[in-house]
């Protein structure tokens, strides 16, 4: 009998090729001014460059918002204390089952501390989190009647919340003309001159004694904004950047 010839396999499709996103890479003139500016030591910016600057922030932006999504002054303090060394975005991923069961201290607390560290599992540093999201509400519930307090010193007492968080929160819920000096900030603050320093405290001060006061309202938003968009990390978006005429850093990419 004869043998049937072999049938050929069709071929395959050629596998496209996934193009790879190009890795941001900094200068070495770019590190060398950013190691220069981090440690406070680029010129200080004059009262009336600072007060340009915040004029061209406000007139881009006239009413700025905080990225993390909340409810009320409670969610807003238990937002805040899980954004720490975690992003915004990362954040309101988690947070809206968490407050859809719990949007007071009292809830919360009910809630308990292995359902809380279940729903927000996705953010770094959750199993710590969730004890001091729980052990903050009962303190609120034990000693607050269930309100968040308005004094920075109240609110630095309860578990997990140190100066920035209580900064935001009195910024955010009460209006307080107070700015929080995170990883943001404190960039553009050296980065840029407009307020040096060597410790995040050093760049508050030096904020809240040379931002003009009807700027400081919002100044904590127009600086994270500017951060977190323009003046990042690894490679500022000097070209787009609305004060890049009064920034003092050698690294910029225009004069």
């Amino acid at each position: 009998m004869a043998k049937r010839p072999a049938r050929k396999r069709p071929a395959k499709a050629p596998i496209p090729k996934t193009r790879k996103r190009a890795k941001v890479k900094s200068t070495p003139k770019r590190v060398a001014a950013d190691a220069k500016a981090a440690i406070g030591v680029l010129p200080q910016w004059t009262i009336a460059e600072i007060e340009e600057a915040f004029r061209r922030f406000k007139g881009a932006n006239p009413e700025p918002k905080g990225e993390l999504q909340h409810l009320n002054s409670f969610t807003l303090l238990v937002a805040v204390v899980l954004s720490a060394q975690a992003t915004d975005a990362g954040v309101n991923k988690a947070t809206p089952a968490l407050f859809a069961l719990a949007d007071t201290p009292e809830k919360m607390v009910a809630l308990g501390e292995t359902r809380v560290r279940e729903l927000i599992k996705t953010i770094g540093l959750f199993r710590t989190k969730a004890k001091n999201v729980i052990a903050l509400s009962r303190k609120l519930v034990t000693e607050n009647g269930g309100q968040v307090p308005r004094s920075r010193e109240a609110l630095e007492e309860l578990p997990g919340v140190g100066r920035k968080t209580a900064n935001v929160v009195l910024n955010i819920a009460f209006g307080e003309p107070t700015i929080a000096v995170d990883t943001h900030i404190f960039r553009v603050g050296n980065r840029t001159g407009m307020a040096t320093g060597k410790t995040p405290f050093e760049v508050e001060t030096k904020l809240d004694q040379v931002v003009p006061a009807a700027y400081k309202r919002h100044a904590h938003h127009w600086l994270i904004l500017h951060g977190r968009y323009t003046c990042v990390a690894r490679k500022p978006l000097c070209e787009k950047c609305i004060i890049s005429d009064l920034c003092e850093w050698p690294g910029k990419t225009i004069t």
